[in-house]
């Protein structure tokens, strides 16, 4: 199996992006650690549907804002496993406001959860990669795309992206390789959260027509991809970003969306 004798830890794994990871994994051979901060019913819920694939899951509550609880969910992965083959940053969380709406506290935790408890996960899993390793960490087109209340988690993408760069150079030497993958409107309870609760959002519709898949990408499609950097296909691919957007970070005014004929896209040539 292709993830066989594999154990991955998956931050924030019981849940949307993060637990189809997990089960993708699970199908080929590699033993779990899903990492989780509260919801206990998400958490059983998942490894129950891992273990159901006949594969070998455990969880971990930490809350990844506290560094002292990063240090500890580490120090748990040593205790029971002794080694670390793959570290997948996925746990995720901000304030959607305007930058004159922000505030301390919402810079701090989106920092905390974001970028912090990504480099010092990463600190902590590189000496536990002793035979090499693969780490991958979610990010998202707001990294490099500007666009309504998404600065403050934006800012933190795009500082993610840049510390994986700097990631790969130090940890080649050790067999360790470090990518990015990046997310458009990616279908989990984040995206209809952000399109359907943040005040004065315009309607998803608007953006998937600017899309030029023109719907919505799967969790499947962001976790397949995550799986490949961490397979042995990706041994010379390190310190990139893999953009999973369905080409919506190509586009840009004027839109084909909203062009009128002789503009508008032609038909299928065969259709």
């Amino acid at each position: 199996m292709k993830h066989g004798d594999k154990v991955a830890l998956i931050t924030g794994g019981t849940r949307g992006i993060g637990k189809t990871l997990a089960l993708t994994l699970a199908r080929e051979g590699a033993t779990l650690v899903l990492n989780y901060k509260q919801n206990e019913a998400a958490a059983r819920e998942a490894l129950g549907a891992i273990e159901a694939l006949g594969a070998s899951a455990s969880l971990i509550k930490a809350d990844l804002e506290e560094p002292e609880q990063i240090d500890a969910l580490f120090e748990e992965v040593k205790r029971r496993h002794g080694r670390l083959d793959y570290f997948v940053s996925n746990a995720a969380a901000s304030a959607f406001k305007r930058i004159l709406d922000l505030n301390v506290r919402n810079l701090d935790r989106t920092y905390a959860l974001n970028v912090r408890a990504f480099v010092l996960g990463t600190v902590r899993a590189v000496p536990l990669m002793r035979r090499g390793g693969r780490i991958v960490v979610m990010s998202s087109y707001g990294s490099a795309r500007a666009y309504p209340t998404y600065a403050n988690l934006g800012a933190a993408k795009a500082a993610i992206e840049a510390w994986v760069r700097y990631m790969a150079l130090e940890f080649a030497t050790y067999g360790i390789n470090v990518n990015a993958v990046s997310g458009g409107l990616i279908e989990t309870d984040s995206l209809h959260y952000f399109y359907g609760k943040v005040p004065g959002m315009p309607p998803i519709e608007s953006v998937l027509a600017k899309t030029p898949k023109g719907r919505p990408g799967t969790a499947q499609e962001m976790a397949d991809v995550a799986a490949f950097l961490l397979a042995p296909e990706s041994e010379y691919v390190t310190g990139q970003t893999l953009v999973v957007d369905g080409g919506l970070s190509l586009t840009a005014p004027p839109f084909y969306a909203d062009a009128a004929p002789p503009l508008t896209l032609p038909p299928h040539p065969r259709g």
